[in-house]
């Protein structure tokens, strides 16, 4: 147990020692009192950049609880508990082993728990492991070589092993901790644990999903790649078995963690009946600037001092019930390839740990939903893949992409022009007009939203910067509906399960719902 005390501010040549020493003077404690005292959290607060600081949380232990409890109600501190998850016991005997389709976050996270508790789950996943998956990647992004199967969609580690690999989320969950935890005991590095903004990188992802999958296959789980779910057959509500490319499969019980990027296997489960509904998502382009231009935007004379982060922003604008943003920001990143179908093109953000390179870039987006592709459950997945067709052409048909300057966009003119910015998207960019991708209300909210962020932050749009399409795959375009025991409405044996499936956005809400559904199954049965 130990006690946090907040709001401790320290400059930026202090160290975490002073952090410690001024949160045992604001409780009137002596070191000599103490067990132990520790950063638990550290944040920037650069609203004045002629005094940035850093703000920590520190946590300090007691030989006393009883004088931990008195020292929390004077001073109103809160107490944290570390205590290991508590795994269920159901008392149903399962009659099989569960079977999860997906090896992202969320199924691999599911699959953990499942292994730790003897359930020895059997993981179906469409693409392969992460060594073959880099291959694939590497391949298209070189010689423009698509494997619909293995791409920076799918395969082990899901889309998020191609990411910045960011550890937030604003889900208020205490499983978030244990997520934390885990990663770390799989190869993150510590500082995640007391990081406000915590990232491992593509670079650390990578092995930390071969660690995981080491350990799931130890207590005797099974994981197949290159197995893509056809099927599903159904009998009076219940799931009786699937079907993968390999032939069928006996199931009663399947974890769908597709990812948001499983546009067959959406329609598949559709026409067996799964209900479902159209989840609104975001479209828009990747906007790319110098990680420097950033930094001094963000930090004034104080950018690139060694106690500050690179440089990170998060905007956003409202105007006539629509929003326009940034979302996942990479600083000192790429902006990388990520189709998963052939004659489309699709853009994302990647950085390894050290976000060292020349460029930051975001997502730019504007919401979308019924208004722009119908009320069908299936129509945001049609809607989707017209941008990325659209882009496609424009793109020249070659998986280039489509690219305009932020300058010409808001002038109303095509191509880079004269920004200096140099497009990191490895297959290379192509001149084109924004204009011809997107439909006005689209085309409106990125431009209210470029003049108003660079208000917010100097720099973000000005005339070196350069915009890279299309961002289609913010979030799952559709939600699976699911009821109070977490499986599928209407049936049993299957559960909708993270992004895929319209329940989470990013790798730890995804992780924190596969543990959800991994703790659901072991309340009601046993191994």
């Amino acid at each position: 147990m130990a006690l946090i005390v907040t709001d401790i501010r320290i400059g930026l040549e202090e160290t975490e020692r002073a952090a410690v020493e001024k949160a045992l003077s604001k409780i009137r404690l002596k070191p000599s009192q103490v067990q132990k005292a520790y950063l638990i959290k550290s944040s920037v607060d650069a609203r004045k950049k002629s005094e940035i600081s850093l703000v920590c949380s520190v946590g300090i232990e007691l030989s006393s609880i009883r004088e931990e409890e008195r020292l929390s109600q004077k001073y109103q501190l809160k107490q944290s508990r570390e205590e290991a998850l508590a795994l269920p016991a159901g008392k149903q005997k399962i009659s099989g082993p569960p079977v999860i389709a997906g090896f992202g976050p969320a199924g691999m996270f599911a699959a953990l728990l499942l292994a730790r508790a003897g359930f020895c789950p059997v993981v179906l996943e469409r693409g392969g492991d992460v060594d073959a998956r880099v291959l694939k990647v590497d391949g298209f992004w070189k010689k423009g070589e698509l494997d619909s199967e293995c791409n920076i969609q799918f395969g082990e580690g899901g889309a998020g092993t191609f990411s910045d690999g960011k550890l937030t989320t604003r889900i208020n969950d205490p499983l978030c901790s244990y997520v934390l935890r885990e990663f770390v005991i799989h190869g993150a590095p510590e500082e995640v644990l007391h990081r406000a903004k915590p990232h491992v990188g593509t670079d650390y992802l990578r092995s930390i999903v071969k660690s995981i999958r080491q350990e799931i296959l130890a207590l005797g789980g099974q994981i197949h790649f290159n197995t893509h779910l056809t099927d599903v057959k159904i009998q009076n509500g219940r799931l009786t078995s699937l079907s993968v490319v390999q032939g069928e499969i006996p199931a009663e019980m399947l974890i769908l963690a597709v990812g948001h990027s499983a546009r067959d296997t959406f329609a598949m489960l559709y026409e067996k009946g799964l209900l479902m509904e159209p989840k609104p998502f975001s479209v828009g382009v990747r906007i790319e600037q110098r990680q420097s231009v950033i930094d001094r935007g963000l930090y004034g004379a104080f950018a690139g001092h060694p106690a500050l982060p690179k440089g990170e922003y998060q905007l956003s604008y409202r105007q006539n019930g629509r929003g326009v943003y940034t979302f996942c920001m990479c600083p000192g990143g790429m902006v990388v390839p990520s189709a998963s179908e052939p004659g489309t093109v699709v853009t994302n953000g990647m950085s390894e740990y050290a976000r060292d390179r020349e460029n930051a870039n975001a997502a730019l987006v504007v919401s979308a939903d019924s208004r722009d592709y119908g009320s069908r459950p299936l129509d945001g997945v049609a809607y989707q893949r017209r941008l990325e067709q659209k882009a496609f052409v424009l793109g020249g048909g070659s998986y280039r992409a489509p690219a305009q300057s932020a300058a010409n966009f808001l002038a109303g003119k095509p191509g880079l022009g004269g920004a200096s910015v140099r497009p990191s998207y490895a297959l290379g960019v192509t001149d084109a007009d924004f204009g011809g991708l997107f439909p006005p209300g689209i085309l409106e909210m990125l431009r209210l939203g470029l003049l108003n962020f660079e208000r917010r932050l100097p720099g973000f749009a000005d005339p070196d910067v350069v915009m890279t399409g299309v961002e289609t795959r913010t979030s799952s375009p559709v939600r699976i509906m699911r009821g109070e025991t977490l499986e599928a409405s209407g049936l049993q044996g299957i559960y909708p399960c993270g992004e895929g499936a319209g329940y989470a956005g990013g790798i730890m809400s995804a992780a924190v719902d596969g543990i959800k559904i991994a703790l659901a199954i072991m309340g009601k049965y046993h191994a």
